[in-house]
């Protein structure tokens, strides 16, 4: 049986090097995750992580455990996004995995199918697809991409959002209200006007 976080956390205040070890490896990949969201690049995804690990390993002995081990960690992870979003103005390539409803009242998915390998007629839309996402987010407030990264990508649920952004459970529902409809109104909007430059252009 696997040691819970409080045990790995008690063991590194004590020096226990391996057990900081294990949660690296319980959480890089969603550290690197959530990095890779924001970031719109493997690499600067991976570096990262290793700043927001060692952050954390610098943090450790100022944990008090008031909030849950994961909830501090994605704390930590969220502020080392904004940070380097900050120094380096990038923005993030995703693959989003919601709906939204354009201006025909249609439903647009914005991913196919994880369970079938898509044509290349498929593949090519969803490309375009992407892009026009990655056009989206780029253009929302930094706090509206941290709680849509979370809720819609990472799954967090509004408690653990909740204790990621120090705020009430009402605040969380709305302001995921209002991310999710900025992030609709853009794509909408761009969407619209791609359609107006295509006809211009016939």
């Amino acid at each position: 049986m696997q040691p819970s976080d409080d045990i790995l956390v008690k063991r590194v205040k004590n020096g226990d090097m391996d057990a900081f070890e294990l949660l690296v490896r319980r959480y890089e990949n969603k550290v690197y995750t959530v990095a890779y969201r924001f970031l719109g690049s493997h690499a600067d995804a991976s570096d990262l992580a290793q700043e927001t690990f060692l952050r954390l390993y610098q943090a450790l002995p100022s944990f008090r455990g008031e909030s849950s081990f994961v909830t501090w960690l994605y704390s930590v992870t969220a502020n080392a996004c904004r940070d380097e979003i900050r120094r380096k103005q990038r923005t993030p390539v995703v693959s989003w995995e919601n709906e939204v409803v354009n201006s025909g009242g249609q439903t647009v998915s914005l991913t196919l199918g994880r369970n079938r390998i898509p044509t290349p007629e498929e593949a090519a839309e969803q490309n375009e697809l992407n892009e026009s996402v990655q056009q989206c987010l780029n253009e929302l407030p930094e706090e509206q991409r941290l709680i849509l990264v979370m809720r819609e990508i990472q799954g967090l649920s509004y408690e653990e959002i909740a204790g990621v952004l120090k705020c009430s459970l009402g605040t969380v529902k709305s302001r995921l209200s209002r991310a999710r409809r900025a992030f609709r109104d853009t794509y909408v909007s761009k969407r619209e006007l791609f359609g107006q430059c295509s006809r211009l252009a016939k």
